[in-house]
């Protein structure tokens, strides 16, 4: 069959049986072509820190008497091109928060019971390093655990505790919570975490967005992929587990129970071998066994996929028929679909689709996810890695209920934990199995020091908090994950006299700590950045001051993988090495592979590791992002919280009327972790059997303030770990309250 760009009038009736317009306009926070800013207010240059793959170049009003006002996107930054998301284009909002931290804290009271001693920044570091002091002294150095993630993505203002760790021998922190599986599922295939051009999805002919809400959470995504909708009449293709606002986009939305993402990938691979739009010639070039992947998926029928993934026979043809005649076709895979326990598989099928269709070979076609690889930045100095002792244990983020409730598997069979810095992260609120997490903050014996922006649920519960700065107000660098710019995040504005960096603090418990003439320390957070910089062969401080960011996205052939993949063969892996093969984050040898990976298919497949629902737990729950907040973080603004309303389940109305519930109506939800109630929010946005609670409130939010994280759990996706925090099994009933 010959292939074409468009679909043919033989096809149309396939096409026909699904959503092929986009059905409301899209709600943009700040126009591209934003208004210059007052003649009496600077502008300042830098980027957005928080946890979010745009890492977009921001342009922030200062006014006269030193305040930041308005911040928008950069109008000449090619990836942000003068978009961002509302919640941080009113920044100043959070920024000038009445119930900002201010001042350090010492607790008084009960643990979590809200009494607190206003102290000195010298008391408080004393007390900090004496509390580590004798931690150490009593049981050893590893009973001192470092805890940090994503609050800040700057290098310094965010990794700089890991020197500290390292130099003091302090327990290990393996990072898995969000990243791991997707991570992995695309390096299993492509041998890096890199890709084409983001910038190509405005130069395309088809968008796959596959497991992102971009338009709530990565708006930029929607901005170049509606350029080539414009400019070319692209086709949007959105694929999630619910209606949600990217889906209203979209030309083809597909909605999928959630976990099923490979079986759809599989048919569509299917169809590509059946139909003749299988690339034969570049897989025999790129691939290392197209043969064996077309008898693998010869029973990968649309019909096989359908009663897997709630799509119809139709939807699954005319998805497979749109990307086999349309060559130009850019997939964006995100991390949604991958937090599933077969997250790593989904995303290592989705990727193989462009394989299989010979995508890559094209500007505007392949599969992208992260760019991470590209830039190639040296922060062995930074964290202190000349100073790592492979020796040392490392606990897994995720699993920190369960570390610090003593679980012997979760602490690798050493001693407990004792003695703890948090920064740039809220575990008592985002981290899963909720009940194990409160249980272990809640231990007499264990010292907490919180550094944090405000007095979040981790920080009640804390022993000493300190008030942390936020990105305006210090220097740092940062590298973007969806796009392909470094940037410069310099300090714009002066902070409030009696708040301080995580490099000052991090600097001032060295001292106290006697490790300060250890390597990378005694520099300040410019001084770093240069160092940082310069051990990566990049222009210094001064250069982007002036220019803002550096353009590190590699050459066309290098982007679409024409000179070969990046494994040792040069091939895609349609067959990883599940145990074996590459990842950017692996757990420690003495680790090694984890969950159930020995069920992982040696070609895409479907595999049910997932929480299947059954008799007692009938529906499947999803805790997807909000619009207004980013994890936790916005969630104590008076917009964003205006906006989002209440925490609220989201609900199909044939599953409503089966329990006799209205819209409104307080139900409890359940599982073997724990229990809560919430209000529902009757609506088709979801498909029966599955539930939707979006946003991560604070659990003081919920009526009987656990949140939704008592539901989920903390077993390690296979093979290299993470949290499948989409993949919960529930029952359901209306509370009787």
């Amino acid at each position: 069959m010959p292939v074409m760009n468009s679909p043919d009038r033989r096809h149309l009736w396939l096409l026909a049986g699904c959503r092929f317009e986009y059905r409301k306009p899209m709600n943009i926070a700040t126009p591209i072509h934003a208004k210059s800013a007052k003649s009496n207010v600077r502008l300042g240059h830098t980027a957005c820190p928080h946890d979010c793959p745009s890492t977009c170049a921001l342009e922030v009003e200062i006014n006269q008497d030193g305040r930041i006002g308005r911040v928008r996107g950069a109008n000449d930054h090619s990836y942000t091109s003068g978009v961002i998301c509302a919640k941080v284009a009113r920044y100043a909002e959070r920024l000038y928060h009445p119930d900002r931290l201010m001042h350090p804290l010492r607790r008084t009271g009960a643990k979590g019971a809200g009494q607190w001693q206003q102290i000195s920044w010298d008391d408080a570091l004393d007390e900090i390093a004496e509390a580590f002091v004798k931690a150490e002294a009593r049981d050893g150095s590893e009973a001192i655990w470092p805890y940090y993630y994503a609050g800040t993505m700057g290098w310094v203002q965010r990794d700089s505790i890991d020197r500290l760790r390292h130099a003091k021998r302090y327990s290990g922190f393996f990072s898995s919570i969000c990243t791991n599986p997707a991570w992995t599922g695309f390096t299993m295939a492509t041998g890096t975490l890199r890709g084409p051009d983001p910038r190509e999805m405005g130069r395309t002919d088809c968008v796959v967005i596959w497991g992102t809400n971009a338009v709530s959470t990565q708006v930029n995504v929607m901005t170049h992929a509606i350029k080539s909708r414009k400019e070319r009449g692209a086709k949007i293709v959105a694929i999630d587990i619910y209606d949600n606002p990217t889906m209203k986009q979209a030309d083809m939305a597909l909605i999928v129970k959630p976990g099923t993402d490979a079986a759809l990938a599989c048919a569509a691979m299917h169809v590509a071998f059946r139909d003749g739009y299988a690339d034969r010639d570049y897989m025999a070039k790129y691939a290392d066994d197209p043969g064996g992947l077309e008898t693998h998926l010869k029973t990968k029928t649309p019909e096989w996929a359908a009663a897997i993934t709630g799509l119809s026979v139709d939807e699954i043809e005319a998805f497979a028929r749109l990307l086999g005649t349309t060559k130009k076709t850019y997939f964006r895979l995100g991390y949604g679909f991958t937090r599933q326990r077969n997250g790593a598989v989904a995303m290592h099928a989705a990727a193989s689709i462009a394989t299989v269709l010979g995508s890559w070979q094209y500007e505007g076609g392949g599969a992208f996810h992260s760019n991470s690889d590209i830039f190639r930045m040296n922060n062995a100095e930074l964290t202190g890695k000349s100073m790592m002792d492979a020796d040392i244990r490392m606990i897994d983020q995720s699993q920190i209920g369960r570390a610090l409730t003593g679980d012997a598997v979760a602490l690798r069979q050493r001693g407990p934990v004792t003695a703890m810095l948090i920064q740039n992260t809220n575990p008592v609120n985002i981290a899963p199995e909720q009940r194990l997490v409160k249980r272990g903050f809640a231990r007499d014996d264990l010292f907490v020091a919180v550094h944090e922006q405000f007095m979040t649920e981790t920080a009640e519960m804390a022993d000493i908090v300190i008030p942390a700065t936020m990105f305006v107000e210090h220097d740092d660098i940062y590298r973007a994950g969806g796009q392909n710019h470094i940037l410069l995040g310099p300090k714009l504005v002066e902070p409030p006299p009696s708040v301080r960096t995580n490099l000052f603090v991090i600097e001032e418990l060295a001292k106290r700590l006697g490790v300060d003439d250890r390597p990378g320390f005694g520099f300040t957070a410019r001084d770093m950045v240069d160092r940082v910089l310069e051990a990566s062969n990049l222009p210094g401080y001064d250069h982007f001051l002036e220019h803002k960011w550096f353009d590190r996205q590699p050459a066309f052939e290098d982007s679409h993988f024409l000179n070969g993949f990046a494994h040792p063969d040069g091939k895609f892996h349609f067959r990883p090495d599940w145990v074996n093969g590459p990842a950017p984050n692996k757990p420690p040898a003495a680790v090694g592979a984890l969950g159930p990976h020995e069920q992982l298919p040696p070609f895409p497949d479907q595999v049910d590791v997932i929480e299947v629902a059954d008799v007692e737990h009938p529906f499947r729950l999803a805790t997807s992002p909000a619009r207004n907040f980013l994890n936790s973080s916005f969630s104590e603004t008076k917009t964003s919280r205006q906006k989002e309303g209440r925490p609220e389940l989201m609900m199909n109305p044939a599953d409503a009327a089966a329990g006799a519930i209205e819209h409104g109506d307080l139900v409890r939800i359940g599982n073997s972790r724990g229990d809560l109630r919430i209000h529902v929010r009757i609506t088709d946005e979801v498909k029966p059997g599955v539930l939707i609670a979006e946003g991560l409130w604070p659990n003081k939010a919920h009526v009987d303030g656990e949140g939704v994280n008592v539901l989920t759990g903390a077993d390690p996706v296979a093979p290299y770990g993470g949290a499948a925090i989409h993949d919960n099994k529930v029952w359901l009933r209306r509370d009787a309250a």
